[in-house]
């Protein structure tokens, strides 16, 4: 099972890749394919929505036929995505490219908390749900700094042959090595509605919605516009930037779970982060000129945004067990979707913000992101609280 699970590991390492990349590709894809910072925007949402779409086959797929037949297939499917990235003439082609790897990178994550909730005592979920979200970030810090070596070594096509072909390796070693848990007694009984008509569900699910989006679509696309519209960065230093905010967001991973064993509580922890999270935006909103205080204020945006595995470890608590792979990937939809939705709708806010200054296009997504997360922790706020 630790082999399967490594394989899991590694494929979301690469999920964590895809949704990340495109903000260091910013220059060479405008410079090459004419790709603009609206069509990359519009590119890394339709990962996101697709990802979020097949959240409710996946967790069909995950209670009926288990982690193992739906990650790799699926994951084979995000390697042939890579293929046509590598391969594409214009911004048409990177869109469908990313929704066939959003389609690929659904199972990973998912299939892994399922198995952690078959295998595991649930109050080591959060941390266990946690370490993994950490693990994987490596694949966010992978798509900074190294990325953009490895294009300016190689070339943007080369790369992408190279992770289509790492990517197809993974769904084999999936394949190979992953083995499902035991099935509950009884058979299978329920289904999303049940999870729906659980009103002590909604502010988790409301939570969800707000808590990821932020940190993911700015480090998944905006550090590229900000720093080379704002301050005139290369490829490089868009890549340093983006390795910063990327190893900020491991380490939040990794400090949830100690935090909720150490203040016992989990609804508190959540609001107290995400409130954190809020003043970097806020931040971010008031404050474009500096690159110091810019860079400071992202970290801590990834720092304290990254407890989307917590709100998961929350809602999970109210999800019973025969409808635990329908459970967490309706989470993780609510999680993913406005991912999507919110990259589609800051583009627009991009193209249509008039750029006198050069920083008023993301100073006022970094004000619309602000708002949309201080909507939802008000609605948390009146959350029941449960760490068992």
């Amino acid at each position: 099972m630790r082999a399967g699970i490594a394989a899991l590991l590694g494929a979301y390492v690469l999920s964590q890749f895809y949704r990340a990349f495109l903000a260091v590709l910013t220059p060479v894809l405008d410079r090459d394919l004419g790709a603009t910072a609206s069509d990359l925007a519009a590119a890394s949402g339709l990962w996101f929505l697709a990802f979020a779409v097949m959240q409710i086959p996946v967790g069909e797929a995950l209670d009926r036929v288990g982690p193992r037949l739906t990650s790799a297939v699926l994951m084979a499917v995000g390697a042939a995505g890579a293929v046509i990235f590598a391969m594409a003439t214009g911004p048409g082609a990177i869109k469908l490219a990313m929704v066939l790897i959003g389609v690929g990178c659904s199972p990973v994550l998912m299939a892994s908390y399922y198995i952690f909730a078959r295998s595991y005592a649930p109050a080591v979920f959060g941390t266990l749900a946690g370490a993994t979200v950490g693990i994987g970030n490596l694949g966010n810090i992978g798509a900074s700094l190294p990325l953009s070596m490895a294009v300016e070594a190689l070339g943007w096509r080369a790369s992408l042959w190279g992770l289509a072909a790492i990517t197809g390796l993974v769904a084999l070693a999936i394949l190979a090595l992953l083995r499902d848990p035991p099935r509950t007694a009884g058979g299978q009984s329920g289904n999303l509605l049940d999870l729906l008509r659980m009103p002590a569900l909604w502010p988790m699910l409301i939570m969800m919605a707000v808590c990821y989006a932020p940190a993911a679509s700015i480090r998944g696309l905006w550090v590229g516009p900000l720093f080379r519209d704002v301050f005139g960065a290369d490829a490089a230093w868009i890549g340093q930037v983006s390795l910063i905010m990327g190893l900020a967001m491991v380490a939040g991973s990794f400090a949830y779970g100690p935090l909720e064993r150490a203040l016992g509580t989990r609804k508190w922890l959540i609001l107290g982060g995400n409130a954190l999270a809020l003043a970097a935006l806020v931040g971010l909103w008031l404050s474009p000129q500096s690159p110091t205080l810019t860079i400071v204020l992202l970290a801590a945006l990834g720092f304290a945004g990254a407890s989307f595995p917590m709100v998961i470890a929350h809602g999970r608590a109210f999800i019973p067990a025969h409808l635990t792979g329908r459970g967490v990937t309706l989470l993780n939809l609510f999680g993913i979707a406005p991912v999507g939705l919110l990259q589609l709708a800051t583009g627009r806010i991009h193209a249509t913000t008039a750029p006198d200054p050069a920083s008023a296009p993301t100073a006022a997504i970094f004000g619309f992101i602000a708002l949309f997360l201080a909507a939802g922790l008000a609605v948390y706020a009146f959350s029941q609280d449960r760490t068992d």
